[in-house]
Formats: structure tokens, sequence, C-alpha cells
């Protein structure tokens, strides 16, 4: 027999879902007939798998120990090792915490989430920060994506209330996401660009296309010039963004396409004098802002929230150089 008690975290989700979280190698007909037959009890009762879990509620497997562990994953030595090297290494500033959601600060070089099985990503790091329970079936995850060399705010879900809150918000885009960037030229004028995006995944980048074709999705993304700098016989503006919708690489290539170019950008860019004298290898680019709206379905403490997160300070170094006037950024 094993009990099995439902944290805060688990809360929200139903029994039969739960139950394959914990045990992923048994087939969705075992639990059922193990319910049927009572040996699988909720709260010490008969349940059938819709019930929806509460924090606090206890399972209870009526079934031998070999069978549990059977039908469970066991995690990879090798893969264990990584992330504990990985996790020594990176340092992720916590913008903001609470019970259910994390804010974070994503350091250039980072993955979002892992592209290669010894990868260490932001969904290892937070199962690292939080401590996750080998016994616990939820996993937290992260709600919005970055490019490995863009920096700024990523929200995580730490429960499954605050994943499914978060991903709605990012999916419905009923939240504003603002970044800084700074990039080639002198642009004039706040603009709203629209266009379709093609992605070519086997060389990983992107085109902006005028009229969609097909595999193409819909994007639009709106700036506004906060200055204008004229260094080293070169003009460049730093902007604000407002990201409409959110696709790889949108930002980088839909400047780009315009003749905008962000500073820093090896594969959308081009090599100017500030990447020289800066040695730049990655875009600089920031997610700097999230404005959260009134939602029925968000608790109002998140109602009108602002999560803003520091420039890094290669960022901030190369634009103070360049005569840039940061402090009211």
């Amino acid at each position: 027999m094993r009990v099995l008690k439902v944290s805060a975290q688990e809360e929200g989700q139903r029994l039969d879902r739960m139950l394959a979280k914990y045990m992923q190698l048994a087939p969705r007909s075992f639990f059922y007939k193990m319910l049927r037959k009572k040996n699988i009890k909720l709260n010490g009762k008969k349940a059938d798998g819709s019930e929806k879990v509460t924090a606090g509620d206890e399972i209870t497997l009526y079934l031998a120990d070999e069978t549990v562990e059977s039908f469970r994953k066991q995690t990879p030595q090798k893969a264990q090792s990584t992330k504990n090297t990985g996790r020594k290494s990176m340092n992720i500033p916590v913008i903001y915490e609470d019970q259910d959601i994390l804010v974070l600060n994503k350091p250039v070089g980072v993955l979002s989430q892992k592209a290669d099985r010894d990868d260490y990503s932001l969904v290892e790091w937070l199962e690292d920060y939080l401590g996750k329970d080998a016994a616990q079936t939820f996993r937290p995850g992260i709600c919005n994506r970055l490019d490995r060399n863009t920096s700024g705010l990523v929200v995580a879900g730490k429960s499954i209330h605050g994943l499914q809150w978060m991903n709605r918000l990012f999916r419905e885009r009923n939240l504003k996401k603002y970044y800084l960037c700074l990039v080639h030229g002198a642009v004039k004028g706040e603009k709203k660009l629209h266009g379709f995006l093609k992605k070519d995944p086997k060389k990983n980048i992107v085109t902006v296309l005028k009229s969609p074709e097909n595999g193409t999705v819909e994007i639009e993304t709106r700036y506004q010039p906060l200055q204008v700098v004229f260094w080293e016989g070169e003009s460049y503006t730093l902007l604000k963004i407002h990201l409409i919708t959110g696709k790889s690489h949108q930002i980088r290539a839909h400047l780009a396409s315009i003749g905008y170019p962000a500073v820093g950008d090896v594969k959308y860019g081009r090599k100017g004098k500030a990447e020289q004298k800066f040695r730049l290898r990655s875009q600089l680019l920031h997610a700097r802002q999230l404005e959260l709206p009134e939602e029925e379905y968000l608790p109002s403490l998140y109602w009108n929230k602002i999560f803003i997160a520091d420039l890094p300070r290669k960022f901030a170094q190369v634009l103070e150089d360049m005569g840039v006037d940061i402090s009211d950024i």
C-alpha cells in the first residue's frame, strides 16, 4: 500500500491525470480498472478518476510496491549529474515569487527549454530551485520562451493553477510585452509592422513575407524610438518594442526586414563598428516589461501588476558608452 498526499502545487487537476503523471508507464485502462475495484481510493472513498483533487487530499494505492515502481519512470543518473553541474553555473535572478508563479530575468546564453537531451535549461533549473519531490506529480514549467541570446522576463508556473493562469494569458495575448532593442540606423516615428513569418527548421532561420504562404504565421510588431545617437560615424536607435504576437525570432527578423537589424545579431544583422568595438556575439534585445490585465480568472493579486527586468550589464554598458541616456528607461 502507498499513500500519496496532494500538495498545493498539484491541486486542481483531475485524479486520473495525477495518477498518470505518477505512474507514467501504466495504461489509462489500468487506473480505471483499479478505481472500479477500489484498489485506488480518494480520501478513503471510491472514485472514478474525474474528481478534481485539492491540497491535502490522500490517494491510497492498494497495490504492491513492485507494481507501482514498475510503472514509474526512473531518472537516469547521467542526466541528474548534468543537471547538478549546470545548476552551479547558472545565476538566474528571481524578480517575483509567490506560491503559484515565478518571474525570472533570464541571462543571455541560457536556454528557455532544452534542445538536446543533455542541455540544462530554465526548466531543469526550476526543478532544482524548487527542490522537486520525487513523489510529486506536478512539474513546474515556463509559460513564455526567449531566444537563447535574448535576455529578460520569463514567467514560470509553480503550481497547476499558476501554470494555467499564465499560459492562458500568453496564449490569448491578454498581457502586454515590451522589449528594449538597440538597432542599426536612425529610426524615426512610431510604427506598427505586419507580416507573415516563414521558418526553415533545418537552418533555424525565419523569413518575413508581406503575403501569406503555406506554412507561414501572421505576426505583428510595434515599435517606438526612444533615442537616436550618432556614434563613431554610424547611427543607432534604442527602440521600445511592443510585441503583439510572439513567434520564433520575430522581433529580430521583423526589424532586419525593414533595414534596422538588432546590434549584435549574428543571424539577421550585420557587423558594424559597435559589434567590433564591444565584441558583441549576441543581439542587444531584452524582454524588459510585462503588464498583466484584469481578468476574471486571475486572482486580484495579479491585476494590473507590472514586472520589470534590469538590463544586462553588457547591454547597459554599450548604451552608456554610446551616450544613450538610460536614466528614464
